[in-house]
């Protein structure tokens, strides 16, 4: 079986760096999308979220391991598309595709100033684990 986690790689834009991954998750687009695109789910993979309000410009907190994160949300197409900029942190954004017959292909994108890897692979495997009804891995971080 092929990695459901390919890339990591970084492109560099001026001062920016642009990590790029391809997710490839075993559960069709109405299911990863709340993962990605709800407090609830953010909660159990990345970061308790609060505030999130779920629509283009909505605030977005997130509290990671490092300290509180503030941002908004600047890119919203339900089941497609959620971009989160968030001060001091970046832009991440996840643009979601139907893998039939029953996956979904996530492109992910971080755009920071940072040169540290803020563990993005560990991360998306919490992700798997939650998607695959793993425990809820409750404010992971």
């Amino acid at each position: 079986m092929s990695d459901p986690i390919e890339g990591g790689h970084i492109e560099r834009r001026g001062d920016l760096r642009v990590r790029h991954y391809l997710l490839r998750l075993p559960r069709p687009v109405e299911e990863v999308w709340p993962a990605l695109a709800s407090a609830a789910g953010l909660r159990n993979w990345l970061a308790a979220a609060d505030p999130f309000e779920p629509r283009l410009g909505g605030a977005v907190g997130l509290r990671l391991p490092d300290g509180p994160a503030r941002g908004r949300i600047t890119a919203w197409d339900v089941e497609r598309i959620a971009e989160y900029t968030v001060e001091g942190r970046g832009r991440i954004r996840f643009h979601l595709e139907p893998d039939p017959p029953t996956g979904t292909t996530v492109r992910f994108t971080h755009e920071t100033r940072e040169d540290r890897d803020p563990g993005w692979r560990a991360r998306f495997e919490r992700l798997l684990v939650h998607l695959s009804g793993g425990d809820d891995l409750g404010g992971a971080g």
